[in-house]
This record gives structure tokens, sequence and C-alpha cells, in this order.
């Protein structure tokens, strides 16, 4: 995202600028890459990426059509010209020997230090701590940024070798994400049915329609009530279930062939990241800028496509645009990480609201499906039906708080 005082996130800024004005200039932004998988519920969920433009080998993330032109501008800049423009005299282009590479070692040595404090904090006298649980997202954070870095730069590495490695890492982190996605699903929605069935507030005196509306609003709530507590034991029970399956699966796959075979090739990579092959190789690992423009033009794209705030809360068939955003987002803020060296803090909070956003919708289809329950009693089933649209219109907030955060107001304004 460009901010006001920079044109491009994945352009540093020129280290000299030459006397007489000339020099060399990046590469122009243009369409790029797709998303990097993180999973949510087993088998198809909003982390599981949609089918992109390029074929891939297994896992591999893809995004939606790449856009053409310039990125949208920020307000108070020109917003003219390509991403690269004002950009001559600069002599400090990041290489994949001098950036990338160093990343993705770092990134190994972070997935291995945490595998290693994973199996420490799973011993029988720590089992179920909450050090294991902290070292298992450390592992899944390095194994996406390791994944969604060679989906972005698979130009500059070996491309059979960065396929194979990021659908296999897809699939760890995929086995890995579900029993915490099912444990902070449960936590959330019964925290929200205690909220939606606790007391009313005294309305004023001398007040009469406030009374009345009390009075009605009392009533829900008692009829609520009623239900909200057998609503919250199925919801137990349903998410406690999947909770423990995922537990085994995680641990029988940590314990699998397969992923002994994804540690050794993470361990590789911690000593040496294979190079491409052939001059095209060469020259595309000579400079990440490019890549990494194409990441940032695919965000842009999708975000500026995402649809209108003035649709109603029950738009389940929009959540897949708003997922993909998000998921592009991930993949540019690595990008950001290699190419600049950190994070770009102006999209800290449109992250977040896209990970509410997507932790709302998960929520809600578990309310919905668990009202699907054959033979439940009138009053549960009124319950989740409550709380189904109370998480929809989380859904609605979380949209709202994205467009307020959003660096680029003129893409969401976007036809």
């Amino acid at each position: 995202m460009r901010r006001p005082d920079q044109q491009t996130t994945t352009r540093p800024a020129p280290e000299a600028t030459l006397g007489n004005g000339t020099g060399p200039a990046g590469p122009d932004a243009a369409p790029g890459a797709g998303p990097a998988a993180q999973p949510g519920d087993p088998g198809t969920g909003p982390d599981t990426p949609p089918a992109g433009a390029r074929s891939a080998g297994p896992g591999e993330p893809s995004g939606p059509p790449a856009a053409t032109g310039t990125p949208a501008a920020r307000p108070g800049t020109a917003g003219t010209g390509t991403a690269g423009a004002g950009f001559t005299g600069f002599t400090g282009e990041p290489t994949a020997d001098g950036a990338l590479a160093p990343y993705l070692r770092g990134q190994a040595a972070e997935f291995l230090r945490s595998l290693r404090l994973y199996h420490e904090y799973s011993a029988p006298a720590d089992a179920g701590g909450h050090g294991a649980a902290e070292a298992a997202r450390a592992l899944r954070r390095a194994a996406r940024r390791i994944g969604g870095s060679l989906h972005t730069f698979r130009a500059a590495l070996d491309p059979h070798w960065a396929d194979q490695l990021r659908g296999e890492l897809a699939w760890l982190t995929g086995i890995l994400a579900r029993e915490h996605a099912y444990a902070n699903r449960l936590a959330r929605l019964v925290d929200a049915l205690h909220l939606l069935s606790g007391p009313t507030l005294p309305a004023a005196r001398g007040a009469r329609a406030a009374g009345e509306a009390a009075g009605a609003d009392a009533q829900g709530r008692a009829a609520l009530g009623v239900g909200a507590a057998r609503a919250a034991a199925l919801l137990e029970r349903r998410l406690t279930l999947a909770r423990t399956r995922s537990h085994s699966a995680a641990l029988q796959a940590l314990g699998s062939s397969r992923f002994h075979a994804i540690a050794d090739a993470v361990a590789l990579l911690a000593s040496e990241v294979p190079a491409p092959s052939g001059h095209a190789g060469r020259a595309a690992a000579a400079s990440l800028l490019e890549p990494a423009e194409l990441a940032e033009q695919r965000l842009l794209t999708a975000v500026a496509a995402l649809p209108p705030d003035d649709t109603g809360p029950y738009n389940e068939a929009q959540d897949a645009a708003w997922h993909q955003a998000r998921l592009l987002l991930r993949l540019h803020r690595y990008a950001h990480e290699v190419v600049l060296g950190g994070a770009d803090p102006g999209l800290t909070a449109p992250g977040h609201a896209l990970d509410l956003h997507r932790d709302a919708v998960e929520a809600a289809g578990a309310a919905a499906a668990a009202a699907r329950t054959p033979r439940i009693a009138p009053a549960t089933a009124y319950a989740l039906g409550v709380l189904h649209a109370d998480q929809r219109h989380g859904v609605e907030s979380a949209r709202a708080a994205f467009r307020e955060t959003w660096p680029y107001a003129t893409a969401l304004a976007a036809p």
C-alpha cells in the first residue's frame, strides 16, 4: 500500500540519488501472485484457496484474475504514473541472494525452533499446556511465511522445489490450525450466547414507549434464555468433538513420514536455498521488486472488487470475496517483510478486521449447522437462530472496520 510519503510499500527508499537525476529504474508494477493457504474448517473453509488462473502443484494458493493499469492512489497522493515512477538513481534493489534467501533461512530456523519447543512442551509432564499451543502457533506462522514467500517469489527459486514444498506446508498448516480454530469458535459462540441472554437494562421512569419496548425485550430475552443453555451445550458437544478429532489428526500428522519429509526439507532450507536454473531463472532472481509489486497489485484489485457496504447482513455469497482479500493481504505482508525487512504498520488494523470477519463467518456457519440438528427443541433452535443473526451482524461490523482502516479509500470506491 502506498503511504503518503512513499509511492509503494514494496520498493525501498532510494539509497542515493545520482547528481544528474538518471540511473537504473525499477520495473513497473504489474499483476501477479495469488494467496497463501491457511486452513479453517476441515475440507472447505475460508482459508482454503479457490481456483486460480494458473495451474499449480498440490496446495498451491491462487487468487483472482490480475488487473491492469496503475494501483489506486491514496488520498493526498498524486495517483498518476506507474508504481515504479520516481525511483531513478536507485542502486539497492533486493535480490534473491541478498533478501529472499536470508528471509527463508530465518523462517526455516524459526520453524525448527518452534518444532523443538512443541515436542518439549508436549512431553507427558507438560502435555496440554499453554507452551505447546504457543509453539504450535509459532510453527504455523513460520510455515505460512515460507509458503507465501515461495509462492510470490517462485520465479526467483527452483519452481518445482518451491511448488512441492509449498503444497506440503499448506497441508501441514491446515492440519495444525483446525484444533485452534474450533477452540476459538466455541469460546466465541458461548460468550455471545451469554451476552444475548443476559439481563436487560431498566427503562427510564415515565416513558411508556420505553417501558413497552423493555417489556418486549425482556420477553424475548426470557424466551432466548430457555434455549440458550441447551444451545450452548449442543455447540460444546459438536465443537469439542471436532476439536478432539482435529487434535488426534494433528498428532498423527506430526508423527507421519510425510511430516518428517517436510521437516527435513525445511532443515535443508535453513542452510541452502535452491536457486533457479538457466538464464531466465537467474534474471528473475536478480530483483524481487516486480513479483512483490505483482502481489500488491493483485491485492488492490481484490479490494476494489469487494461488494458495496449497502447490502444486507445475510449475504453469505459475498464472504468468499472477503476471504480472498484476506489471503492476498497476507501475501502482500509477507512480500513486504522480504523486500523491506519488516511489516507495514499501516496494514495491521485492516488485517485484524479481516481476521475478525473470518472468525464471525465461521462462527455463524457453526451456529447454522447446529440449528440443523434433527429433533432439537424449538427454544434451542430459536436461540441458535438469534446467535446466527448476531454473528452475521459481526460480519458486517468487521467489514465496516476494514473499510474505515483501509489505507486506499479510492480503491473501495471503485466500481
